[in-house]
Formats: structure tokens, C-alpha cells, sequence
């Protein structure tokens, strides 16, 4: 019985999955949001995840015209697109920071990946379209959540 339980696991946290296991959650009360207020963006339909490097380039004299190169910082952005579900506290939330500015369009950000590992982080919620699309479609809601400082990335636990 056992050894069938670890089957299962592995058969769950392992290989590949579908994108629509990754859940993606935003604070609903800003920075201050406590792990109660953190509430899945429903709607979604499509998301990237761009990383930029920072990237500093030298060439001292030992390397003979070779490039030395060192990474110097980083951000992130993740691009999400999908539909205006209004009463969702997360696509709410979201939704709402299209008209706000400043400080108001700080938030807490958690990606939740199906193998179990974890992405926290600080972010700026960039709304490109809070609403909009043909008469006969659903409206459509699209953000970018750029990240703001250091994220914590927390690994899947190990598997038995």
C-alpha cells in the first residue's frame, strides 16, 4: 500500500503538467495583504514570464580581447491575459488598480507551481486593459505584475 501512495505522488509532482495547474495569486489589500487575503486572479487565460538581466561587460588585458561578463541584477514581469470576471476578488482587485497610480498599484504576488514549488514577491500591477472586445465577447482583462526587489523562490520538497 505504501509503495502504491509513492507511485501516486510521483506520478503528481513529476514530468510535464498543463499550464492551467499554476495558480497565480494576488494581495487584495496591497502590501499590507495577510496570507488570508491572498486571492487567485480567476480568468485567466494565458501568461509569460520574462526575466532581464542586468549584465555587465569588461575585457581586461589577460582574457586577449575575450569578453569577461557578470550578472548585476535582475527583474522580472509576468504578463497575464484573459477575462473581466467582475465579484472576483482577485480579477477585482486587479481590474480596479487600471485607474490608480502610485503606491495604489502596489501589490504581494504568489505563483504557485504544480510541482510544488513556490514564487513570493512584491510587485507593481500594470493593467493594459481593464475591459474591452468585439460586442458578442467577453471583456478581457490584461496585466503585467513586475516584480519590485527581491522575490522568495521556495523549491518543490524533495521526493521520497
Amino acid at each position: 500500500m505504501l509503495k502504491l501512495n509513492l507511485q501516486t505522488f510521483a506520478t503528481v509532482t513529476s514530468g510535464v503538467f498543463p499550464v492551467f495547474n499554476i495558480a497565480f495569486k494576488i494581495g487584495t489589500k496591497g502590501r499590507a495583504s495577510t496570507a488570508q487575503e491572498m486571492a487567485l486572479i480567476k480568468e485567466m487565460e494565458t501568461f509569460q514570464i520574462a526575466i532581464d538581466g542586468n549584465v555587465e561587460e569588461w575585457t581586461p588585458m589577460e582574457t586577449e580581447g575575450w569578453v569577461r561578463r557578470l550578472m548585476t541584477g535582475k527583474g522580472f514581469s509576468i504578463t497575464l491575459n484573459g477575462k473581466r470576471h467582475v465579484g472576483d476578488p482577485g480579477n477585482d482587485y486587479v481590474a480596479n488598480t487600471a485607474w490608480k497610480s502610485g503606491l495604489d498599484c502596489s501589490s504581494k504576488c504568489s505563483i504557485e507551481f504544480p510541482d510544488g514549488s513556490k514564487l513570493d514577491f512584491d510587485c507593481i500591477v500594470n493593467v493594459s486593459a481593464p475591459n474591452g472586445g468585439d460586442s458578442t465577447a467577453v471583456s478581457a482583462l490584461e496585466c503585467e505584475l513586475m516584480s519590485d526587489g527581491k522575490p522568495t523562490y521556495t523549491p518543490a520538497s524533495a521526493t521520497p
